[in-house]
């Protein structure tokens, strides 16, 4: 099972240094990463699903419409991006209820899925997944499965899709990232910053030999001439802008290569009743 998502939001997203959510100020380059995406999966008649920011729905309501216009599966990205673990329970109820309703307002369509900037809901945050279900989501797509900068959640075990049993006695659906360990140590090479490092031919030859696969993409990862943010620690600047003049022809590559569905394609094929059942 290969799944095909998509994070939406603009270049400056990738600074989870900053405080500082006055993004007006910055260049719009959103339109264009959309467009050149949209064709894309237009030409190959593909669906995704496209994790939306609210605040993109807010200030640029067009974008949405576009991405509903060509028949892709929304679903919610959060409004302002910020990680989960810094909202209390509150503010990350009235954060999440926020987006989906811009969202659902825009399109006209009740949102069902939900990732978490950053995949910032770890096991120190599992109430975060108890407040999508409280706000009607069906999916998760916010586990991933080894230590990164914001936490990770390595006790899922196996990554595949699975049946999260929430301490607030209701259930979600979770579709996490995949890892692939090399020597000991878990990497993820499905999307972002660890698609645009590796060479493809590893890629494809990890993606091969995996049964369950979950990419994410952003529109910044196939625009080479997006400003620097010159703040973020070196570390973070080489994640956020290495590979980029060559992304978008390895992305081309591994869509010759393989086959995606959507989330909500995934969730009409697997048969959720013998689908492994987490107790959180």
């Amino acid at each position: 099972m290969n799944l095909f998502t998509f994070d939406i939001e603009d270049w400056y997203n990738c600074d989870f240094i900053t405080p500082d959510f006055n993004w007006e100020k910055y260049e719009v380059r959103i339109y264009s990463g959309i467009e050149k995406i949209l064709a894309e999966l237009e030409s190959r008649n593909l669906k995704a699903t496209f994790f939306c920011l609210g605040w993109i729905a807010e200030r640029h309501p067009q974008v949405i419409r576009d991405i509903h216009a060509a028949g892709h599966h929304i679903g919610c990205h959060s409004y302002q991006h910020e990680l989960s673990f810094r909202f209390d329970r509150q503010g990350f109820k009235n954060d999440t209820e926020k987006s989906k309703k811009l969202i659902e307002n825009l399109i006209g369509e009740k949102i069902n899925a939900f990732r978490a900037p950053g995949f910032s809901i770890t096991e120190q945050n599992i109430w975060a997944l108890e407040v999508l279900t409280e706000l009607g989501f069906e999916y998760d797509s916010s586990l991933f499965l080894a230590a990164h900068d914001y936490g990770g959640f390595q006790s899922y075990g196996k990554a595949e899709p699975a049946i999260l049993q929430l301490p607030n006695g209701l259930q979600i659906k979770e579709f996490p990232i995949n890892i692939h360990k090399i020597i000991g140590k878990s990497i993820v090479f499905s999307g972002g910053g660890f698609f645009r490092l590796f060479p493809y031919f590893l890629i494809k030859n990890w993606a091969e030999h995996t049964d369950y696969l979950m990419t994410y993409f952003h529109p910044r990862d196939f625009d080479p001439n997006q400003p620097m943010i010159k703040s973020l620690p070196l570390m973070r600047k080489f994640k956020s802008y290495v590979g980029l003049k060559s992304s978008f022809k390895k992305f081309q590559k591994l869509l010759n290569d393989f086959d995606f569905i959507n989330i909500s394609e995934a969730d009409k094929m697997i048969d959720w009743r013998t689908a492994r059942k987490i107790q959180l």
